[in-house]
């Protein structure tokens, strides 16, 4: 890179000179198959409540067994849960009630555990646009539906508005008390679609629109 050039600048940008105050990089695209946007993935959840209560569990159930061990090598008899345990183990057939009960359960967590290790989770903070390789950011869905509220309210003749947010999709439903309903609704089209851009999500959500009268249901 030559000296005094800025990143981001057009190639026709004058090698040596200074700087432009003027000037910024262009924003990304909004295409999402863009390697910016691709690179934008979900957060990951820590999940330390499920690991702590599996790490917990595990260090019960390893105590207790080492303990049983210890204590019949040092001549003590075992434990007599640990002995009727091993006796139901032995004795009971596959397709006993008890046995099929007990592998569903535990085919149930063990399944839980892999879901919850496979899946990123934090499904409420949605992934900004990366405009840095090594800076990432995330926006609350309460804060972007706040945001796309506020904006809905200064269209003229929406008496109230409101919003969910989903990773994919927000849904608008707004209230006019004056103004004929598809005036507002192409204004709030207009209003919405730049609320949602302005947001800086590395994958805008799809905006579902209704309007009606108060009192009725759009």
């Amino acid at each position: 890179m030559e000296p005094g050039t800025q990143p981001g600048t057009q190639p026709g940008t004058q090698p040596g000179g200074a700087p432009s105050l003027e000037k910024r990089p262009p924003d990304p695209p909004d295409d999402p198959g863009t390697p910016d946007l691709a690179r934008a993935g979900r957060f990951w959840s820590a999940r330390r409540v499920p690991a702590g209560i599996v790490a917990l569990l595990l260090l019960l159930l390893t105590g207790v067994f080492l303990y049983d061990i210890a204590a019949v090598r040092t001549g003590r008899p075992a434990l007599g849960w640990r002995r009727d345990l091993a006796r139901q183990l032995a004795e009971r057939p596959l397709d006993d009630i008890w046995v099929l009960v007990g592998a569903s359960v535990a085919a149930a967590l063990g399944l839980w555990l892999l879901v919850l290790a496979l899946t990123p989770g934090l499904r409420r903070v949605l992934p900004m646009r990366r405009t840095h390789r090594d800076v990432r950011a995330g926006l609350h869905r309460d804060a972007a539906a706040t945001v796309l509220r506020d904006r809905a309210m200064e269209v003229s003749g929406v008496q109230s508005a409101r919003v969910r947010m989903r990773r994919r999709r927000a849904r608008v439903r707004a209230l006019s008390h004056f103004r004929e309903l598809d005036d507002v609704r192409a204004d709030l089209d207009g209003v919405l679609d730049d609320a949602v851009r302005g947001l800086g999500l590395a994958r805008p959500p799809a905006v579902s629109l209704r309007v009606a009268r108060p009192g009725r249901k759009g």
